[in-house]
């Protein structure tokens, strides 16, 4: 489209994911092997929470609200993927783009505060386990997660209503395999001022303040560790909370540069690397890191299995 001697995209070309031609059936295959894989793992927990009255309880309640986000998180991105990767012309509408950025932003912010309320979880669990019931009431869980919701809905809201006000006219090559903000901040030929103002401030009420909260909630708990005298219930605290350390780890450790630093240190190698980890792998995993060493997902599992073959 062209208006005033400038030319104005109706689509993005989705370019950032370089892989020759050679070997382009067998990374497709990889990538729907770990997408039905990310599907299928996270679709196991949401079910066994749901049937198995044994999973009623706040950190399972929290660990399928992160398994759904996991799945629709993953879904933002990689059926597109796999889309460009069998097209001539691996485009995105305007559209598109944007709808995939505000889903891409709300699963990824939500991600981040289940995090940290699962952490808080695991604090109260271990540091007041006798009143682990009266405070992780149902009522409280509710008064968690509702807010999040709505939150993450503004916030993603904020950043889209922003991305839809600029102008791209010069370049509708996007060196990357989603819409993510940096990307097109890159492209755009209007002021991004007010865009990257607000990537700076919400980047550090959504990203650091919950990683405080988590580093908070985890240094309660070594605290009181150092007060149990038995090895068995320094184990029992330690197979707890492995699970969430191991996911927190993974989660912020592709996450910190992506969106704390200016448009004009933007690399598209490090940011479809690191993208490729927050969105495709870490999803795959989580459900394995939670389940391999679970007891509670095992014995669910086995449960759910074995009530099913005596109804049939």
């Amino acid at each position: 489209m062209t208006r005033n001697n400038e030319t104005f995209f109706s689509e993005f070309l989705l370019l950032g994911l370089s892989i020759p031609p050679a070997y382009q059936h067998l990374f497709y295959a990889l990538f729907l092997a770990m997408y039905l894989t990310t599907i299928l793992g996270n679709l196991l927990i949401i079910v066994l929470v749901l049937l198995d009255s044994h999973l009623h309880t706040p950190m399972y309640l929290f660990l399928s609200n992160l398994s759904f986000t996991d799945l629709c998180f993953s879904s933002v991105t990689t059926p597109k993927l796999l889309q460009n990767m069998q097209s001539q012309i691996p485009s995105i509408t305007f559209g598109g783009c944007l709808t995939q950025l505000y889903f891409y932003m709300f699963f990824g912010n939500m991600e981040i505060f289940l995090l940290v309320v699962m952490a808080y979880d695991r604090y109260v669990a271990i540091c007041f386990p006798l009143h682990y019931t009266n405070i992780m009431s149902p009522k409280l869980c509710v008064c968690l997660l509702l807010p999040l919701w709505m939150l993450t809905t503004l916030h993603a809201m904020m950043h889209t209503l922003l991305m839809a006000r600029l102008s791209f006219c010069e370049n509708n090559v996007i060196l990357h395999f989603l819409c993510d903000l940096s990307p097109l901040l890159n492209l755009a030929c209007s002021d991004t001022s007010v865009n990257e103002l607000m990537i700076f401030i919400t980047g550090g009420s959504f990203i650091i303040v919950p990683f405080l909260l988590i580093v908070i909630s985890y240094s309660k708990i070594v605290s009181s560790i150092f007060k149990i005298s038995s090895t068995q219930g320094i184990y029992k605290v330690f197979s707890t909370c492995g699970s969430h350390l191991s996911v927190v780890s993974l989660f912020y450790g592709t996450l910190f540069g992506l969106y704390l630093c200016p448009s004009a240190n933007y690399s598209p190698v490090k940011e479809t690397t690191m993208s490729m980890m927050y969105t495709v792998v870490t999803p795959m995993l989580n459900p394995f890191i939670y389940s391999l060493r679970n007891r509670d997902i095992k014995k669910a599992l086995q449960r759910v299995i074995y009530n099913k073959k005596i109804s049939l």
